[in-house]
């Protein structure tokens, strides 16, 4: 327990042999359950997971052991039927610590989206997402439990893009790809002061996890951007919470050629639903109207210069069509512009940062 609040670790681990037990033997006394989800990966993971758990359960930790038992007695419930007990093998809790291996790798996102079904059947308070690579700080924990404790926030993010260090470490079509994609989540979003939505370090409410369509979430390293995307349209406050990365000998398998284009268009797919939904559908906001025109626009002063490029034309009507084609252009972006002004408006109210 955690300031009177049951907190949970979701642990995804593929391939983390040599890693992840030492997350799980460090993870702060706290922590009320671990659900340590193999993705079925090809090395010891898996032995590690279960000798780390028995280590831990040795451990003199009388506050995890509070509620043993609960999670394997409520998912037994739902037997078969379960969306957890379909995609995933759960072993009875060593101490705090529930093994679950998945019956195909689904990747970071379906891991995460497991732990949060496991968090969901048990009721748990405040829910943590720890990578089992050993870059998170788990000193930091509880400054991303805390705006959630105290009712301040329904999700806590860590940020390290404010750290000179954590940029310059980066390579550099890492880094620009990065900011690529955190603007484009902004957009996605609406959450526009929000920062390094990649990170993985997030903490969320019970409230907001019974809110959001967890059997709906994205399965690729895009889930941390689907899932600001759906946190909005319902409404939830995010805290952007500064912290420094932690660096050490593991070596990331994202490949970031395919990466990019593919959570690229995942957001383009959630603008578009977050502005029918919230904005048209849930309430009307004139803003999904000014997105709307300003890209049609732009789309269409884009369309009329292919035309003029390919057509023969007099240089006189060039000109006249070349004006008449800007004037579309920065009708469009205007249009653009005033729509990303209400969308800041809007979701203001949602979003804080903790320094």
């Amino acid at each position: 327990m955690y300031r009177g609040k049951s907190v949970a670790v979701v642990l995804p681990a593929y391939n983390e042999e040599g890693f992840v037990g030492d997350v799980i033997r460090e993870m702060p006394g706290y922590v009320d359950r671990i659900y340590a989800i193999d993705d079925r990966s090809t090395d010891g993971t898996w032995e590690e997971i279960l000798e780390a758990a028995r280590a831990d359960a040795n451990a003199e930790r009388p506050a995890s052991r509070s509620r043993e038992g609960e999670v394997a007695d409520r998912l037994a419930v739902d037997g078969g039927t379960s969306a957890l007990a379909a995609r995933a093998a759960v072993r009875d809790p060593i101490g705090r610590v529930v093994p679950i291996q998945h019956r195909e790798n689904r990747g970071a996102g379906g891991a995460i989206k497991t732990g949060y079904l496991a968090a969901l059947a048990d009721g748990t308070d405040a829910t943590v997402t720890v990578d089992a690579d050993g870059q998170m700080d788990l000193s930091q924990m509880p400054r991303l439990l805390d705006p959630i404790v105290e009712g301040e926030a329904d999700y806590a993010k860590g940020n390290r893009l404010c750290f000179r260090e954590y940029r310059s470490a980066m390579p550099r079509f890492r880094f620009v790809g990065n900011a690529i994609l955190t603007f484009l989540t902004k957009i996605a979003s609406g959450y526009w002061k929000t920062m390094d939505p990649q990170n993985g370090y997030t903490a969320i409410s019970g409230e907001a996890l019974e809110a959001i369509d967890v059997e709906n979430l994205y399965e690729y390293y895009g889930y941390c951007n689907d899932l600001l995307v759906k946190l909005n349209v319902h409404g939830m406050r995010v805290a952007d919470v500064t912290m420094p990365a932690v660096y050490g000998e593991e070596e990331s398998s994202i490949a970031y050629s395919e990466y990019i284009p593919k959570v690229s268009t995942m957001l383009l797919r959630n603008f578009l639903w977050r502005l029918k939904t919230k904005h048209l559908v849930l309430d009307f906001h004139p803003l999904a109207l000014f997105y709307l025109v300003g890209a049609g626009l732009a789309a269409t002063s884009v369309f009329a210069v292919g035309l003029t490029l390919f057509a023969a034309v007099a240089p006189i009507e060039t000109a006249v069509q070349g004006s008449s084609i800007l004037l579309l252009f920065l009708g469009g972006l205007a249009f653009l512009l005033f729509a990303m002004v209400f969308d800041m408006g809007e979701s203001e109210h949602l979003e804080m940062q903790v320094q």
